[in-house]
């Protein structure tokens, strides 16, 4: 009886060994195939947000350090995203989130798109899905205080109004 035990924990010492090594293994040959870095489309920088709507320049600079990574051509690549998978989820979030709002591409939007992006914008902030939490844990800089939130919330809001006047949403 003992003698099967030890047997049994043998085999499973030898599972988790291989397992381990197996791993090990993938992690380095992913490394191949590194992810390729999200470019900037061919957008004017005059298509900017900060060219396209009067952005004052504190929510440009909060816009700056909490969403160009993702939401704009501006992206800085940490070194990290040199190893993989990491690479690819970031490369992913990017795509992702130019998709939904490209801050450097802002001007190229409708007027009722960008009325509609600035209202999203504010929404997004004021139920704290962005910045993403995942991007938060190694971004902590990019959290926004109450105090920032609510100027960006009430600049896209004035900004809405602003465009609502003008007849142009």
């Amino acid at each position: 009886m003992r003698n099967g035990k030890r047997r049994d924990e043998i085999t499973k010492m030898r599972v988790l060994k291989i397992t381990g090594l197996a791993v090990a293994v993938l992690l380095v040959i992913i490394q191949f195939f590194p992810a390729a870095p999200v470019l900037p489309g061919d957008i004017s920088p005059a298509a900017d947000i900060s060219h396209t709507v009067a952005v004052p320049g504190p929510v440009r600079d909060i816009f700056k350090r909490s969403c160009y990574d993702c939401h704009s051509n501006q992206t800085r690549y940490p070194w990290y995203t040199r190893i993989q998978p990491v690479g690819w989820l970031m490369a992913s979030h990017i795509r992702k989130g130019r998709d939904n709002l490209d801050l450097s591409g802002f001007g190229t939007y409708s007027k009722r798109k960008q009325w509609n992006k600035l209202r999203a914008i504010a929404e997004s902030i004021r139920d704290s899905s962005m910045p993403l939490t995942s991007y938060l844990w190694i971004h902590p800089d990019a959290r926004l205080s109450s105090r920032n939130a609510m100027l960006v919330i009430n600049w896209a809001e004035a900004t809405r109004n602003a465009m609502a006047a003008a007849g142009r949403p």
